[in-house]
């Protein structure tokens, strides 16, 4: 009898393995219809034929990814679906690099000096029409547009309210796991601004957006697999840390609030 007290709690507290187990049940694509009674594995199998099977999307999406850019001409810009748009951004920002970075031009230097070339330009242009013609001639009118600056200035504003709803969001500590990854992810992104100046760092962002997007569309079949198996092993991993570290975390009245 004594043995039998001494040895129950085992049995009531579940072990570090069990609650690996619950948690890939839970959260692991694949996993969830693994069970060990015939009723669960059945309704399983009746959802599955109904619903059809699911294709492994990247980040969860169940959109095309031209609709997840914003289905516009930020993703016309990112997908290539304009390609002389795109090559001519991704030529002003490569200029621009090799203009600050590679030559160290200073930006008012340059300014002064577009400045002087393009009066210079004119003024002989003019002088020139004018000896031949014996007519002045005619410089057009150059403005900047209004609505193509508010559209990007929109845009702007809704992405910066975003992000700031999105860190509001983790810093009202509900999502322990979204915390630490924004914690891990501006750490890392420190670690390479250490590593190069701002300018650099944007335009290796630009080439980014205007390479991976582009590429990742035109192999997604392949793509997803890799990302779906790469899926599981990091849930399996977090499952670990989680059930030995971040469980033992008191969480009780966020989980409370959060039901």
């Amino acid at each position: 009898m004594a043995d039998h007290n001494d040895n129950s709690p085992k049995f009531d507290e579940p072990s570090v393995v069990e609650k690996v187990t619950d948690f890939i049940h839970d959260h692991v694509p694949g996993h969830a219809h693994d069970s060990s009674s015939s009723s669960s594995s059945s309704s399983s199998d009746d959802d599955d034929d109904s619903a059809g099977p699911k294709v492994y999307r990247l980040f969860g999406r169940g959109r095309p990814l031209h609709h997840v850019l914003g289905a516009g001409m930020p993703a016309d810009l990112l997908l290539w679906r304009n390609k002389k748009l795109s090559a001519g951004a991704l030529g002003v920002a490569t200029a621009i690099w090799v203009l600050f970075e590679l030559m160290e031009y200073h930006l008012l230097t340059l300014v002064c000096h577009g400045l002087i070339a393009t009066l210079a330009i004119s003024w002989l242009w003019s002088n020139a029409t004018t000896f031949i013609n014996k007519k002045p001639p005619h410089i057009p009118e150059v403005s900047i547009p209004e609505q193509p600056i508010l559209e990007l200035i929109s845009a702007v504003r809704f992405e910066i309210n975003r992000s700031i709803a999105f860190l509001r969001e983790v810093a009202s500590g509900r999502d322990l796991k979204k915390f630490l990854l924004v914690i891990v992810g501006l750490w890392i992104t420190s670690k390479v601004g250490s590593w190069c100046n701002f300018l650099t760092l944007f335009y290796f962002v630009i080439v980014i957006l205007h390479t991976i997007p582009v590429l990742y569309e035109k192999h997604e079949d392949k793509v997803d697999p890799l990302a779906e198996k790469a899926m599981i092993e990091i849930k399996k991993h977090y499952a670990v840390v989680g059930a030995k570290i971040l469980s033992k975390i008191p969480m009780g009245p966020l989980k409370e609030k959060k039901s």
